[in-house]
């Protein structure tokens, strides 16, 4: 191809993705679009082969009319997460490590066209007066945006690529996540059934162990998952999955954690999973696990097994019932048993670091180390 027939077909790509995106705006089927794509493309660019025609109707169809740059991010495997802000070069992240990539959008407005269709499946929107969305895309990734003037350099746009099918504990023992000795006292402590809290920091792996220790449970018990976004995928007999509902634009319909934790005793679980604890559910919880509903999971964001706990005591404080905090750390310490701490090396391996034994006296708790994961070489 030599430079003028190169120019000559930038120049179709160009136009035709200004068009189509006008023709977006104003609400034109993108069939009716792809369709008169094609018949322009073939008539400018006859001189190139019928494959050449195709992909260039895809590059721009791409563009304009699915998820522009991210298209080929959201195809691609090995990606966990994708990071947008603004119209700058978009980071994503491959085995727990950030990453440039060549891709970036030309313009706010083609940003904003790309949330719009991505947030629409899932029956919502963002706008200047609700500038803020979190919601699960139809595979079950997870994405956030954030628009100005929030976003003070443009539309922010983050996506979690969601696996099908989440990591087995033999799966992570070969990765170097868990070792065997990891994975019997967890069998253990499920066999006990001992509750158990998962914390760590963002991305250290949390919802991906909890996954795995849940898939250690048996198949004949039920099992009721609680999330903000369903993100938890069991291969279990008997589970049931409990996603809350954020208000909708009006301020109406908002179903909390603490509704589905207080709807779930009802539904004779034999175990409550818990995706992440973050509000005031966290009094029902801890309620609800000692009280007849042992052998729990939960996670919750920490930096520390004894941070952990001092979060969770400060989260169940926030449901403003009147309890004295004397009650409220007893009440912790009959709940939780076991602590997991994940981390996340600087390699991007992601590991247990350590399980804690849950202690109470003195009205104090204390914790000790049953479980030391070894760091492995950066």
């Amino acid at each position: 191809m030599n430079e003028g027939q190169f120019d000559e077909i930038e120049a179709i790509v160009a136009r035709f993705h200004t068009m189509l995106l006008e023709q977006a705006r104003e609400g034109s089927a993108g069939i009716e679009m792809a369709t008169q794509l094609t018949t322009l493309v073939d008539d400018r660019a006859g001189f190139l082969s019928a494959e050449t025609r195709g992909l260039i109707v895809q590059r721009i169809t791409e563009r304009a009319l699915g998820a522009g740059p991210l298209e080929r991010l959201l195809r691609d495997p090995e990606v966990d997460e994708i990071l947008v802000s603004g119209t700058k070069v978009i980071w994503v992240e491959r085995g727990g490590r950030l990453a440039k990539t060549d891709a970036n959008f030309e313009s706010d407005d083609q940003l904003r066209l790309t949330i719009e269709r991505l947030l629409a499946p899932a029956g919502r929107r963002v706008d200047e007066a609700e500038p803020l969305c979190d919601a699960r895309l139809p595979d079950g990734s997870r994405i956030n945006v954030v628009l100005p003037p929030l976003a003070v350099d443009g539309p922010a746009l983050s996506i979690r690529r969601f696996r099908p099918r989440g990591l087995s504990a033999a799966q992570l023992v070969e990765l170097g996540s868990w070792s065997p000795d990891l994975v019997e006292i967890l069998a253990d402590a499920i066999e006990r059934r001992l509750n158990i809290l998962i914390c760590g920091g963002t991305g250290s792996g949390k919802t991906t162990t909890l996954a795995a220790i849940a898939g250690l449970l048996g198949n004949d018990e039920r099992v009721v998952t609680i999330e903000d976004t369903a993100e938890l995928r069991l291969n279990l007999s008997h589970v049931v999955r409990l996603e809350g509902r954020p208000a909708s634009i009006e301020g109406r319909g908002e179903v909390t954690i603490r509704s589905l934790v207080r709807n779930a005793l009802r539904m004779r679980p034999d175990r409550i999973i818990v995706g992440e604890v973050r509000g005031a559910e966290a009094l029902d919880m801890l309620i609800a696990l000692s009280t007849g509903h042992e052998g729990s999971l939960t996670t919750i964001h920490a930096g520390s097994p004894a941070q952990a706990l001092r979060r969770l005591e400060t989260l169940a404080l926030m449901a403003d019932v009147g309890l004295p905090h004397g009650a409220i750390r007893a009440q912790v310490a009959e709940a939780i048993d076991l602590v997991v701490f994940q981390l996340r090396e600087s390699s991007g391996l992601r590991l247990v670091a350590s399980v804690d034994r849950v202690l109470a006296g003195d009205g104090e708790i204390r914790t000790e180390t049953i479980y030391s994961g070894s760091l492995s070489e950066s």
